[in-house]
């Protein structure tokens, strides 16, 4: 897909003045191409494969074809070279059609990023491959005893001669056994988060073993599995960054990717709203469209002003990251935000469809299920409240 032009405009984004790219119309043709993309391939499909539990591998490649998996990265490494404000909101037109696929374009959109931020250029040569979708990603920073806090992972590496030998359990692992190249975060040094660095696995390295997916309330056409690496073997080369730098390299990539799970929750929280005003408009009760009782119209206006504002705070911290200003802060309010309102949006979708809304005849009883693991993935909501209230506290 040929990168976008863009214009700037000064504005300002919490009382500083920052250049803002503003979307062309190109861009708004960007948007089109999604939504027909979503509406016609996507929502068909999504019902089947989350009731078969089947990973939707043929529709990511049909995706990063059109151009959709590398939106955010430049032209010369394979990607669109697009402004964040927009990659953000793709996201939200793909999760109001089927959550699965825009959660795996935002994982692998982060599992391209230590390659594309930090890889040599003998890395860098894979990147047309990522970003176009052939190859697909995942990101093992978790594990089994060490989730939110991940300074004190215990997956180590150990240098031997021109390779390292891992060993280890990896958890909660995105597109695990189906990517075709693993982040490994792993401890090549002492403890703390000093001791961490990143390394990239193919997937048929020896001893990396992905396990049976997890049994998952949600998601389930893309179960997160665990990644055994028993005396797996990594050539030397594949080490990105340097030793010791891999903890600020998941941090750096985990800011964006609650970015991209905020947008998706906005997309999901969208999507039920319009199934509840839809289905509001057409049940009657008394005499008149249930949307009529104030009981029911407040709670739409509700759902429909929350998703309105974790909108904005989404893109107005992706319009900092376009500016090259700090947006970690930001980045844990939307995503804290955005996903506490899917929540709460998809479990009052519910209510106002009443009992039809319990079976699984209208897809509101699955997005509900599917709204929670948003609250936990790419940092817990508490996680988040931590980083922001400690950003407060900061002298």
């Amino acid at each position: 897909m040929a990168g976008l032009t863009v214009t700037l405009t000064a504005v300002k984004l919490n009382g500083v003045t920052v250049e803002r790219i503003l979307p062309t119309e190109e861009a708004y043709e960007l948007l089109g191409l999604t939504r027909e993309i979503a509406e016609g391939e996507l929502a068909p499909r999504a019902a089947r494969y989350e009731q078969e539990g089947e990973f939707p591998r043929d529709v990511l490649r049909t995706i990063g074809r059109a151009g959709l998996l590398g939106l955010p990265y430049p032209e010369a490494d394979g990607g669109a070279g697009q402004p964040y404000e927009v990659y953000l909101q793709v996201l939200e037109t793909l999760a109001s059609s089927w959550l699965a696929i825009a959660e795996a374009v935002s994982v692998h959109t982060l599992a391209c990023f230590p390659v594309a931020a930090y890889g040599t250029e003998r890395q860098r040569k894979s990147l047309p491959d990522m970003l176009g979708g052939e190859l697909l990603g995942a990101y093992c920073l978790s594990e089994p005893q060490g989730g939110s806090d991940a300074a004190a992972l215990t997956t180590r590496a150990v240098r031997d001669g021109d390779g390292y030998v891992v060993t280890g359990t990896k958890a909660w692992i995105t597109h695990g056994g189906q990517a075709d190249f693993y982040n490994v975060f792993c401890r090549t040094g002492g403890p703390g988060a000093a001791g961490i660095s990143c390394l990239l696995a193919d997937a048929d390295t020896p001893g990396l073993l992905p396990q049976a997916p997890e049994r998952t309330m949600g998601l389930r056409a893309s179960p997160p599995a665990q990644i055994v690496l028993d005396d797996a073997r990594i050539p030397a080369d594949r080490l990105v960054g340097e030793e010791g730098q891999g903890f600020r390299i998941a941090l750096e990539a985990l800011d964006t990717g609650r970015l991209g799970i905020a947008a998706c929750a906005v997309g999901l929280a969208q999507a039920a709203l319009d199934h509840a005003c839809a289905y509001a408009k057409e049940r009657t009760q008394f005499g008149k469209p249930i949307a009529a009782f104030q009981g029911v119209g407040f709670m739409l206006a509700d759902m429909a002003t929350q998703i309105a504002a974790a909108r904005a705070l989404t893109l107005a911290a992706g319009r900092l990251k376009d500016a090259g200003r700090p947006f970690s802060t930001e980045a844990a309010k939307a995503k804290l935000f955005a996903t506490d309102v899917a929540m709460k949006v998809t479990t009052d979708a519910v209510q106002v469809l009443g009992g039809a809304g319990y079976v699984s005849d209208h897809p509101v009883e699955r997005w509900f299920r599917e709204a929670k693991v948003l609250q936990i993935v790419e940092g817990t909501n508490q996680i988040q409240r931590l980083v922001i209230s400690r950003a407060l506290t900061r002298d």
